[in-house]
Order: structure tokens, then sequence, then C-alpha cells
């Protein structure tokens, strides 16, 4: 199957142009700006990053995450979500997409035959595909190639796959199955080497040596702390419980056995061979640094950090390499910079930065043109425009690929300095805030010598809902009254707290879903590992603490709160549920709740090990077969126990998941009664708070982890954010452009912690939003107006579009969160909450 493209995305011409590298709009004053194009030609993204990219810009729907050239470098291919994108070099036109038909492109693994006609594209579960150009230059799929599943079930998930010299073996990576699978072609016959945990990519020295990077380094020893990722154990920090582990596994292709592991970086990912020199590149993407191996030895000789300014924190994400014919040059994808970092190899230092679009996740390089190849996994964010309907969501993935003239000395000094102001770091990390400040007790301290009120933050994470679907019938704000699924009669309580305090019209979720969604909620970061994998996370969903490989080195928010002797509380986030009878319904335990009757017994355990000492332990995250007011009465319950003993923690974390719904589902709550739910649950939380001993020193933060279940008419990340406490500025609309991120750094900033990244170090804290005045006024919940039992009907007697909507519904797998067609139940919700004959909203109609 192939679709002609006449010519490339839209986007490409009316968003970029040639080295935009104009100062115009900047995030050192971040107020009025909105996600998207900005007036200057650049493009803000929910990172709380600009993007200039440099060079021409072909945009496409999707997630691309590798790049060849064929066709005697006359074709660009990238490896997109679940399809290939080919692109003609010569004047930039996105000549055709051949998808992948019932399945989806695994992490990275694009390779090409010498002669440049052939394709080999590793799928994200169990196959690698081939593809050939015919005389027309028209790609076709010819023949797929089946892979053994792993030992411990489910699939071995390819990786970055290489040939041999003969083109008669394929050498894959088998990430799930940790070994290295020779491929025979001509028999279809695979043998497996044992590798280190989750093997990246594999690179052939010679006809009878190989390397390959494993994500999650070398297998444990008996006694050694590990921990789950897809099945197999890892390595992991005793005290974070993320992995700690990273090798390159020596192969001799003689006898097929792995004769060395080598230590790396974490996270070793990408590799680029010299052999001029013999020397090893290999990009570690969780420690910020390239680990140079000499290939006699095998031994890592150097390590070259890329991070664009001496001094900075964790966070440059290098993953990808590209080597110059020459030897003397090194390009560096740096993801999370959204940069190539641009090495010279004599002095293994960085010359400068080449910026690019969002997430660069692979960089290819044509000498003789003098051209890099970018491509930019998140490209400009979630704006595809080729969704037919008004409102965007945030899985409308606009990928792009870069393609950059190589710059000289002048232009690279031009491009270095771009890239440090699109990453805003000058201003938060070399200014001196104590310069001009006078000792004081203000709600967010900016200087040293400056304190909180605040002794205690709560931070809430709810579940997927955009601004619009919330808030779009606040006429006080920005929103769009036609988007709102959950208005002021479904949410009294969200509704009259953005009243009361500040109501954030201009706030983002960084991510777009619960895999990336909790970890920038919780880390302010999101590792390559998660980017790497929205083919169809076939590892993991990592979205409640089950996965050591998914997570960030720098750690978690609460490692931060407790490496600085704070307290800490965690109600159900990274939380399993043990719930008994098994079997319980939600009416059941609904009914046992309002009951008291205690015949449902909640216990909850920790996901994530080390959590463990610091978990209510009858407060759990999912399911939705719980209510959420049963959550608020567990956190309640030890609210006053708090009180008797004048201990209330410094940080609390809660999970308070069940506006995520689960849409028409049979014997589950309506969406309108899941909402009220949680809108009920919310108020009277901060009910409680309010009217506790606590309050005058307390702040309350309220976010979605994604926005996903939904659209909004200004960005798909736009979403539902709050700030609740007494120095909270009272019935204001507060339009500054926040996210997460920030919302993490004004966290930090009031308990006296340091940044944990480049990203939340660079964040703007939300000032905005607080007065040095305080209002120790009580907030009093509202009752809900919607039945929290309102339960969907059974499939039985439904007929028409009511039926059709509940079987889709049924067809989701609600057990595992998100593990659902967004679009399809983004459309349940609609038609459940606005009718079965209200079309969903597209462009078309409202022209």
């Amino acid at each position: 199957m192939r679709i002609q493209k006449k010519s490339f995305h839209l986007l490409a011409s009316a968003l970029f142009g040639l080295l935009l590298f104009t100062s115009g709009v900047t995030q050192n004053n971040p107020k009025n700006l909105q996600i998207g194009p900005q007036p200057d030609g650049s493009i803000l993204v929910p990172s709380n990053q600009l993007l200039r990219p440099a060079g021409f810009q072909v945009s496409f729907p999707g997630r691309p995450v590798d790049l060849v050239l064929a066709m005697d470098k006359k074709l660009l291919v990238a490896m997109n979500r679940s399809s290939l994108e080919v692109i003609r070099v010569s004047d930039r036109m996105h000549i055709q997409s051949l998808a992948l038909v019932k399945s989806s492109c695994s992490f990275t693994g694009l390779s090409v035959s010498k002669d440049g006609r052939t394709l080999f594209v590793p799928d994200s579960r169990n196959k690698v595909h081939i593809a050939r150009f015919d005389d027309d230059l028209i790609l076709h799929w010819t023949d797929a190639l089946a892979l053994p599943a792993p030992a411990i079930g489910g699939s071995p998930v390819p990786g970055g796959l290489a040939l041999n010299g003969a083109e008669t073996v394929i050498y894959v990576p088998l990430s799930r199955s940790n070994s290295l699978a020779v491929v025979n072609r001509a028999d279809r016959s695979v043998k497996e080497i044992p590798v280190g945990i989750a093997p990246y990519e594999v690179i052939l020295a010679s006809e009878t040596k190989a390397y390959v990077t494993n994500w999650g380094g070398r297998r444990p020893l008996a006694g050694e702390t590990t921990f789950n990722t897809s099945g197999s154990q890892v390595l992991v920090d005793p005290k974070t419980g993320i992995a700690s582990s990273g090798t390159v596994s020596v192969i001799d292709l003689a006898s097929n056995t792995c004769i060395k592991d080598i230590g790396v970086g974490l996270h070793p990912s990408g590799m680029v061979l010299n052999p001029a020199l013999g020397l090893l590149y290999v990009a570690c993407a969780n420690s910020d640094v390239v680990s140079v191996i000499s290939t006699q030895t095998d031994q890592v000789i150097s390590q070259i950090s890329v991070k664009t300014q001496t001094g900075l924190p964790f966070g440059s994400s290098p993953n990808a390499l590209a080597l110059s014919a020459d030897g003397k040059y090194l390009y560096v994808a740096n993801g999370t910079d959204n940069a190539i970092c641009v090495i010279e190899t004599g002095s293994n230092k960085p010359l400068g930065f080449i910026p690019t679009g969002w997430y660069p996740g692979s960089v290819i390089l044509d000498d003789g043109a003098r051209l890099l190849f970018v491509a930019n996994v998140k490209g400009i964010g979630s704006r595809n425009q080729l969704t037919a309907r008004e409102g965007l969501n945030s899985h409308d993935h606009a990928g792009t690929l870069s393609v950059i003239p190589i710059p000289d000395d002048r232009k690279l000094a031009e491009m270095t300095a771009s890239v440090t102001r699109n990453n805003s770091m000058v201003r938060e990390l070399t200014a001196d805030p104590e310069a001009n400040s006078v000792a004081s007790i203000v709600p967010v301290p900016r200087a040293k010598n400056q304190k909180s009120p605040f002794r205690h933050v709560v931070y809430i994470i709810k579940e997927n809902r955009t601004y619009d679907q919330i808030f779009g019938d606040l006429p006080q704000g920005n929103g769009d009254p036609g988007l709102v699924h959950f208005g002021r009669e479904v949410t009294p309580n969200h509704h009259k707290l953005a009243e009361s305090f500040v109501l954030l019209d201009n706030y983002y979720c960084s991510g777009v879903l619960s895999a990336d969604g909790h970890q920038w909620t919780d880390e302010a970061y999101v590792t390559d590992y998660i980017e790497k994998f929205f083919g169809d996370f076939s590892r993991s969903y990592p979205y409640d603490g089950n996965d050591a490989l998914a997570y960030a080195s720098s750690g978690f928010i609460w490692d931060n709160v407790l490496r600085n002797g704070l307290t800490f509380r965690n109600y159900g986030e990274f939380v399993d549920a043990v719930i008994d009878p098994g079997k319980a319904q939600f009416t059941d335990i609904y009914e046992d709740f309002i009951q008291k009757t205690g015949k449902v017994k909640i216990r909850a355990v920790a996901n994530l090990e080390q959590l463990g000492p610091y978990l209510c332990p009858t407060y759990i995250g999912f399911p939705n077969t719980v209510p959420d007011v049963y959550r608020a009465g567990e956190f309640i319950r030890e609210l006053k126990e708090f009180e008797k003993k004048g201990d209330f923690p410094n940080f609390i974390i809660m999970l308070l998941p069940n506006d995520h719904t689960s849409g028409t589902t049979p014997g589950m709550p309506t969406p309108r009664a899941a909402v009220a739910d949680n809108d009920l649950a919310l108020g009277q939380i901060v009910e409680a708070i309010s009217h506790s001993k606590f309050w005058n020193e307390t702040c309350i933060f309220v976010t979605e982890d994604d926005p996903q279940a939904g659209l909004d008419h200004v960005d798909g990340h736009r979403t539902v954010g709050m700030v609740i406490s007494p120095y909270t500025k009272r019935n204001q609309v507060v339009s500054t452009y926040y996210s997460q991120i920030s919302m993490v750094r004004t966290m930090e900033n009031i308990l006296g912690i340091p940044p944990m990244n480049q990203l939340d170090a660079a964040a703007e804290p939300m000032s905005d939003c607080f007065t040095t005045q305080p209002d120790f006024a009580p907030y009093l919940a509202l009752p809900s107006n919607i039945p929290l039992d309102q339960i969907n009907p059974p499939l039985i007697g439904l007929t028409g579009k009511q039926r059709y909507w509940a079987k889709k519904s049924m067809e989701q797998d609600l057990d595992e969160l998100d593990r659902i067609d967004e679009d399809t139940f983004n459309r349940i919700l609609w038609h459940a909450v606005k009718g079965y004959d209200v079309p969903y909203p597209d462009l078309s109609r409202r022209k």
C-alpha cells in the first residue's frame, strides 16, 4: 500500500524558512506567549523551549526516529511511527508515504543495502520488513522476516540492525530478548547471542567483530539491587530505583559469542565507528556524554560532555551520531537540547551547536553535498493540521526532517547563540537573583536569601482533560464553548476554584499521554527511552512506575525532596491496587464506601519499591472501579491524624484519576458521573486542607498528567492547571505562559530545593499566580449535580449509534491505562456527552 503525495506538508513552508535566527520573542519574557508559531517564525513548544531550526524543514504527520539515504543519495527515507516517508533530496519534495500495514515501526533500525535500493525496517513487535524501490523510484514492501519470541513471552522487539558485507546475514538486536539475532536471509534461520539488557543498536567493526549498545547495561549478578524492565531485571540505583548501568557488548561473530561488556554512560544508544583511528563513539543519552572506545583494547578512553554550557545540570540526551568522512567532526543529536552538537574529534571538544526541531533522534551526513539530515522526533509538537476537525489533540503529531547545510565557523557561532537563546539557559543559570533583592518572605522565592511562607506543598495529578473540555465555558478565559465536555454543571468545584483563585488559561502539559505525562509531572523530563517508543510502547507503558529503564538519571521530585531533608507522603502515584474481593465492580465499591460496611478491602502496593515507606496504605491510583471520593476520604482521614500530631509532610503527591473516565463501557460510571466524582473529590480535599491547621502554610497545585482525551482550540497540550493557597491571587485570570515544568520549578522554589535538570532549571516559576497579601478564607466544596453512581447501561437494549459507541468502548483496553485508540475514545466521550446525533467537530462544518 502506498500513498503518493504531490507536495510536502504545507506546514513546511508556512512555519519555517531557511536559517531562522532572529531574536524576536524570547523565553525570558513568557507573558502572552502561546504554544505554536510565534510572530518571528519561531515555534514555542511545551518543554518551555523555542524552536528556530536551521536549514529547510519537511513536515508530515508522525514521529520520525531514523533516517537513511537511498538511490545514490537522491532520496532521503525516514522511519516514521508506522510508515516510511520518502523525500527527494534535490528539492526536498515529500514524494511518498508507505504505510506499514497492521504494525508500527520500532524505535530505531532503518537500514539500506549497498545499492541503495533495498530497505530493512524493524517493526515494533517481531519482524524485519523489507521494501524495495522500483525503476520509477516507487517504494514497495517485498518481504518480512520473522523473529523468535523471547523466553519471557511476548514480542522480541527488534532494534538497530546491520548487514554483513555480503548482505546475506542481518544482525538484529532484540530488545526484550536481551540478545543479538543472527538472521540468515537465505533459509530464514535465526541464532541468538546473549548480550546485555535491552540492546539498542549493533555496528559491525569487521566481518568477525561487532558492538551492541545495551540501554539497560550488563546483566545483574546475584544479590545486586534490580527492578523490572519489560519482563527482565535491570540494575538500579538502590535509592531511586532508576536503571544505573549502561554497557556495550563486544561480539565475536566467528563464534557467535559475547566476549566482553564495556561499561559506558547510561542509556547507550547510537554508535558510529572511525575505523581509521580504531575508535567507536557511543551516545549515552541518560548521562549527557559520548563514550569513546578504543577498538584495539575495547576500553573506554575518554568521555565527551555534550552540554551546551559547562556547569549545566543533567538534561541534553545525546542519542544518535554521525561522523564526517575524514573523521574530524562528530555530529551528536542532543534530543532535549533540540540541537546537533558539533565535536572536533582531535580535541574531543564541542565546537558549537546547530538548532533543530523538537527532539532530534537521528542524524546522518552527506559529506559530498555538505548536508546534514536530522529526524526531529517531535517536530513542531502536536500541530498536525491535516486532521479534518477544529480543535487540536495532543496526538496530532507533526514530525519534521531538517536538511541543513554544514555551517562554517561564523555561522556555527550564530547557531550556537540561537540554541542557547532557544533553551533559555542564560537567565536562570547565569543571572544572580540576589544582586538586587532584599531578604524577605515571598510566596515563591527567587533568591537564596528569600523564604516562602509555605511549609507544605500538595501536588495533585489528574488524568487526560484539555482546558476547553472543562473551562471552555468560562467567558473571562480564552475558551471555546463548542469544545466543552464537562462544564460547570459537571465540574462545579473546578469552576469555583478557578474563579475563587486564579483561572490559568495558558497552562500546558509538556507531554501527550500517560506514558510520558507522568514523567513530566514527576521528573520535569522525559528520557530517550520513552520518546523513541511511541511506535507501539512494545516494551512497556511506564505511567505507573513499572519500568526502571524509563526514568531520568536525575531522579524524581520526591528524591529531590528527600535528598534535601524534607518529608514526603505519596497518595496513589506509581501505586498498584489490591482489591478484595477481586471481582468487586464500581457499584460494589461505591456502595460499600457510602454505607461504610467495610466489605471491600483496598490496599496500596508501590510499583516502585523505594516508594513503599511513604505510601498511604489505603490510597490507590488506578483502577477507575474505585471512586475518587473514596480516595479523598482516605487522604482526609490521614490529614486529621496529621493535625493531631502536628506533622503534615512537606511534600505530598496525589493521583486523582477518575476524570480519565471509562467511556461508555457498560457497568462503569458514565463519563459525566466519572468527572463529577473527580470534581467532588477535589473540592473535598481542598475544603479539608483549607479548614485544617496547616492551611496558612500550604500551597496546592493541580494538573492533568496529559490532555490526550479531548480537543483544544489553542493547542492539544493546553490543559487544566490550578494554584490554590492563601497567597494565591483571588478572582483573577492569569494568562502568563506556564507548563508542567513551570509548576515543578515553582514547587522546588517554595520548598527551597534545587532544580533536577536543565528544563526545570530554565523554567519560569509561576510567580504571577501569587500575592504577598494573604487571604486565609477557607474553601467550601460544592455538592455534585450528577449522581456519582450513574452507570452506563448494558449493551442489551441499546440501539443505533448508542449501541455502536458502547461496543467501541468495550473494545478499548481500559484495564491497562491508555492502551486504547485515542481518536475513537475521544469520539466516544464526545457523543456520550454531546449526544449521538451531534457531529464530532471538524473544520468543514465551521467554514
